[in-house]
């Protein structure tokens, strides 16, 4: 088994709010791919004392821990019982009711165990990728935030009426039973040769500077390493500046990982 790993944060004086893991259990049989991407609140006050990276590694770890030793659960329980772990760590000196409570998007990736069958779960906009035997790619993809009215996201405020909410969009944050609204589901272990996660800072070399199809992503990951892909992600931001191709951040917070099972 291969695995590549990467992280950059956005800029060089800021925490990085993504977290990733790979967890391989001592047996061999099976493994977890985790990756998160923290999301950044505005200005001011977001009701915790701890902030993003602080939630993404407390909710990334019991992820990884929950997704190893409840085989019994689905990913949705794995998920719910990690947000309920998370929130109950800091219950007591933050307000959780807060909009922008710290939150992350997820991608969880489970294979092996007796369903012998790679099981995922994506909630927000990072990508999971599945490459079947043949070398074609699937993406998973929760796309209800591009499915949302530019418009509708253009202030903090309007964006904040929208998430977690009805017609909105969803993230982890402190209510578990938001793992229900995750895109999830399974394949069987042997038509999936690699798993690749990508927060949306590295899947930008697709989804915005469409150098490649997710496919090409692949290749590089494979070819190049996860670190490639970073780079040239940020070279194809420099060159670029400012411009529409460039969503809000100049740059952001960037992770890949790849998997060879």
């Amino acid at each position: 088994m291969r695995i590549e790993l990467a992280t950059a944060p956005g800029a060089p004086e800021r925490l990085n709010e993504d977290w990733a893991s790979v967890a391989l259990p001592a047996s061999g049989q099976g493994g977890t791919l985790v990756v998160l991407d923290g999301v950044t609140p505005p200005q001011g006050d977001a009701g915790c004392v701890h902030g993003v990276p602080w939630f993404t590694a407390r909710l990334g770890g019991a992820l990884v821990e929950l997704s190893g030793s409840r085989r019994d659960l689905p990913l949705t329980g794995v998920l719910a019982d990690a947000i309920r772990r998370t929130a109950d760590a800091h219950r007591d000196t933050c307000d959780l009711s807060h909009v922008r409570t710290p939150q992350a998007t997820v991608v969880l990736a489970r294979w092996g165990g007796a369903a012998d069958e790679v099981e995922y779960l994506v909630l927000s906009d990072s990508t999971l990728l599945l490459e079947s035997a043949d070398g074609s790619v699937r993406a998973v993809l929760d796309d209800r935030l591009d499915r949302l009215p530019r418009d509708a996201l253009r202030t903090h405020a309007s964006a904040d009426a929208l998430r977690n909410a009805e017609g909105g969009f969803f993230t982890a944050a402190a209510d578990p039973a938001v793992a229900a609204r995750a895109v999830t589901g399974g394949v069987a272990r042997e038509d999936v040769r690699a798993v690749a996660a990508l927060t949306d800072g590295a899947s930008r070399w697709v989804d915005v500077f469409a150098e490649g199809d997710w496919a090409a992503c692949v290749g590089v990951l494979r070819k190049e390493g996860a670190q490639a892909l970073i780079d040239r992600v940020r070279a194809l931001e420099t060159a670029r500046q400012r411009t529409d191709a460039v969503r809000r951040k100049l740059h952001d917070d960037a992770t890949a990982a790849l998997v060879e099972l």
